[in-house]
């Protein structure tokens, strides 16, 4: 998809093969067929984002690797980054939230609206709902399994 100058220039947002509106920050490991909506943005800054094959990723979601609050409130020098990785055929619904340390196996859903912001690594073929986020392990399984 071409995209027009103007609106990158205009709002200073890097150009990315997804949309004007995305933002994509430092240097995620994006993999093939993956679809990220508009206004969502990955940050990669600092850190390791890794974007699994056949990934979705709806509108407003924040897939970042920074943690500020302990330098803002003078805890910390630093802003602690860690990696994220999404592997492959996960789907990620609207206004989610995925923080620093967050693993998501293949074949796993994170529900519109979830936060996770503390190091977690999800199954393969789990579902994952709310805040705080609640793990229903192997929840797609067996639906997956039957669907072959």
């Amino acid at each position: 998809m071409e995209q027009k100058n103007e609106i990158s220039e205009l709002i200073k947002m890097p150009k990315n093969q997804f949309h004007p509106l995305v933002y994509i920050g430092g240097e995620p490991e994006i993999g093939k067929n993956v679809y990220i909506g508009l206004l969502s943005e990955v940050n990669a800054k600092g850190a390791k984002v890794k974007i699994g094959d056949n990934c979705d990723i709806a509108s407003f979601v924040s897939i970042n690797v920074a943690d500020s609050h302990k330098k803002t409130l003078g805890l910390a020098k630093d802003i602690e980054r860690k990696d994220i990785t999404l592997e492959n055929d996960v789907f990620v619904g609207s206004h989610c939230f995925i923080g620093g340390g967050v693993y998501l196996g293949h074949h796993s859903v994170v529900a519109a609206g979830t936060i996770l912001t503390k190091s977690c690594q999800i199954p393969p073929y789990s579902l994952v709902v709310g805040n705080p986020a609640v793990i229903k392990e192997g929840y797609y399984q067996d639906k997956i399994d039957k669907y072959k």
